[in-house]
């Protein structure tokens, strides 16, 4: 039986669709108040939080803004001569553009011939239009043979700085017909007009372009574009300027202007300035640097005249063509000079090196005392020679004593008969000998450094640790070397410095015990100068192992001071018994040598004769010689390296001695200047 249909009450059905029409209604208010507030909140945001940001965000796409490169700061000795500084100049300069003509070209490389002949300033040796045709970088000559690509194309090349007034006169009033030429002015790096010393440590600076291109240039510049860095602004590329680079380069500048859309200046133009460069003040004596480079020019002069050549000691360095040389206060670290001949003129950098003349200098471009350098000589030859890394020589043996005497291997008192003669290895088959196979008898460690025994070398140092050791010997070694600076980084943190080679390690065609008996009397490492002189500081230390300093104070473009370095920087320290340094010391004061004849203090020196294999299995005698004085209050270390130069009492000693003297003079090894009768800080061509 089927339920009754139960209808709904038609009151009760209308108040059932009011209430739902209600609820809608109020839904509907509900989401259009939140909907309302959040604009409300968000338009509270954009004009309370977020207004200072668009609007800048706005001012800044509304404006222009073309940096100022600062003026770089200035280099000077530690007196205040100044050795790298900034002048301003106005340059013209060269576009390469996709259409240019080389008939056009070569007509404007003419024109500007005359125009810089008839209206600039009279010079010695002014601008052909060859010079500018090569300066343009276009690929070809005057005669238009295709020689080569440009080297670059994005970068304008600089053709002439200096430009006179009449010169720009008249290049403006003829802008229409002289294209792809513009006019700039700059800061230019200006060198001593009489001779730039130390021009290797200095540095030089190339454009930014090139020296941020990974395929050539520097890992330093590869982020520094985003820094505001120039493509057309110079760098430094080596040496001091790049070391330094921070500091000498300053802040951008800027001048900003105002633009519409279609980005057209519509307003005054606002500046904000540069900030300048600091002043470098170098530990460098200018007059010390110059007389220590014009000894080894004199020296290597010597070497070739007839007096060395009638003397047997000296003749064997008459090849020698290239001459290195450190100078470092033992006190502080301070480097006063460090010398890498032959050198260069430093302002044929700016503009744009001649290909041609960069093939000449690229040899000894180079810092020889701290990494590879090559002698001046063709290319063909070079193999025939050293670089400027040669072995150290007997100059090794003050430290293979003391580390022979600090293993107790022997006493500061036991004796070693020298026959002149040692044999060692399987069967003692192996011979070697002492200059000239001198036999020196009965002879103690101190006798052994005075005589220059590679024979006491050999038997109580390099053999014996061998016997005692055996391959670990090798690692002994190398850790004592360490300590005084050779085989390791000296710390200067100067660019492209080279650790040397210790081949005691590295040559494993030899028996470990072959390598130690040659590293004892320093016939298995090549180490730089700066290493050699590290190492003569740390001996004069009695132990510590200062780090090479080259900047003496920073100072704002304007004068203040930013830093001071005045206090020694200890990388390490060793202890011996004092006794043992007497031991050695009193050996080193004893040595022969020549060219210090009436030297007014006492001097603790070492001479290194060290011979190696060249290309063609040629032999040849490298000069290397080290000293500190006064030997018991030491005031100044100096090393000496002359590749070829035969013995280096006759290569190297007489090169030091005017360093010391010029020290004396300049700055006194007793404190007391002497004056200025050690000669003239003037090089000769």
């Amino acid at each position: 039986m089927k339920k009754p249909v139960v209808m709904d009450d038609p009151q009760k059905q209308e108040h059932n669709k009011r209430r739902q029409f209600t609820f809608r209604i109020n839904l509907f208010f509900f989401f259009t108040f939140f909907l309302f507030s959040v604009l409300i909140v968000r338009l509270a945001m954009l004009q309370f939080v977020e207004g200072h940001e668009m609007k800048a965000e706005k001012a800044a796409r509304n404006k222009a803004d073309t940096p100022i490169p600062p003026i770089r700061g200035n280099i000077y000795d530690r007196g205040g001569a100044p050795i790298a500084y900034t002048t301003s100049t106005q340059s013209l300069y060269f576009r390469i553009e996709q259409e240019q003509p080389k008939e056009e070209v070569i007509w404007l490389a003419n024109e500007l011939a005359r125009i810089f002949a008839e209206y600039g300033v009279s010079t010695p040796k002014p601008l052909t239009a060859e010079d500018i045709i090569k300066a343009m970088d276009v690929g070809y000559d005057l005669d238009q043979n295709k020689t080569t690509a440009p080297s670059y194309f994005a970068v304008p090349r600089r053709l002439k700085s200096g430009l006179s007034e009449k010169e720009m006169a008249y290049i403006y009033e003829h802008r229409d017909e002289l294209k792809w030429l513009e006019i700039t002015e700059e800061s230019i790096r200006t060198y001593d007009q009489d001779t730039t010393p130390a021009v290797q440590l200095v540095g030089y600076m190339r454009p930014f372009s090139a020296a941020r291109e990974p395929k050539y240039g520097l890992p330093f510049y590869k982020d520094k574009k985003s820094e505001g860095y120039l493509d057309t602004e110079d760098v430094g590329y080596d040496g001091i300027e790049l070391m330094y680079q921070e500091e000498l380069r300053g802040k951008n500048g800027y001048k900003t202007y105002p633009v519409n859309a279609s980005q057209k200046i519509i307003g005054k133009v606002e500046i904000t300035k540069p900030i300048k460069g600091n002043n470098l003040f170098l530990t460098l004596d200018k007059n010390v640097q110059l007389i220590t480079e014009q000894a080894i020019v004199d020296h290597l002069k010597w070497l070739k005249g007839p007096e060395a050549r009638n003397n047997p000691y000296a003749n064997k360095g008459r090849n020698a063509v290239a001459g290195y040389a450190v100078a470092m206060e033992v006190d502080t670290g301070k480097v006063v000079a460090m010398a890498s001949m032959p050198d260069y003129d430093p302002t044929v950098w700016f503009g744009g090196i001649p290909q041609a003349e960069y093939e000449r200098i690229k040899p000894f471009i180079n810092n020889g005392t701290i990494t590879t350098a090559y002698p001046d000589y063709p290319d063909a030859e070079l193999a025939k020679h050293p670089t400027s890394i040669v072995y150290m020589g007997s100059v090794v043996k003050p430290l293979s004593v003391l580390i022979g005497l600090n293993e107790g291997l022997f006493t500061t008192s036991q004796k070693y008969n020298d026959t002149g003669v040692f044999y060692y290895g399987k069967d003692n088959n192996a011979r070697l000998s002492n200059s000239d196979s001198a036999a020196w008898g009965n002879i103690n460690a101190t006798e052994a450094i005075r005589r220059s025994s590679n024979t006491f070398m050999s038997a109580m140092i390099g053999n014996a640790l061998y016997l005692r050791n055996g391959n670990k010997a090798v690692e002994l070694w190398e850790t004592y070397l360490g300590k005084f600076g050779l085989g390791v980084s000296t710390g200067s943190g100067l660019p492209r410095e080279y650790a040397g080679l210790s081949e005691f390690k590295t040559n494993t065609k030899e028996t470990v015990q072959s390598r130690m008996v040659f590293a004892s009397w320093g016939q298995n490492e090549k180490y730089t100068t700066l290493q050699i002189a590290q190492y003569a500081t740390t001996l004069a230390t009695r132990g510590k192992r200062l780090k090479p300093q080259f900047v003496d104070r920073i100072e704002t473009y304007e004068g203040e001071l930013v830093k001071k370095f005045d206090e020694a920087e200890v990388l390490d320290e060793t202890t011996f018994p004092k006794s043992y340094w007497d031991a050695v010391i009193t050996g080193m004061k004893q040595v022969g040598v020549q060219g210090f004849d009436g030297f007014p203090y006492e001097i603790a020196r070492k001479t290194g004769t060290s011979t190696q294999r060249v290309g063609g299995g040629k032999e040849v005698d490298n000069a290397v010689f080290l000293a500190f004085a006064p030997a018991d209050n030491p005031k100044l270390a100096v090393a000496v390296v002359v590749p070829e130069g035969g013995f280096g009492s006759w290569g190297a000693a007489p090169i030091a001695r005017k360093i010391f003297d010029a020290y004396d003079q300049y700055v006194g090894l007793d404190g007391v200047p002497k004056g200025t009768s050690a000669g003239t800080g003037t090089k000769k061509p």
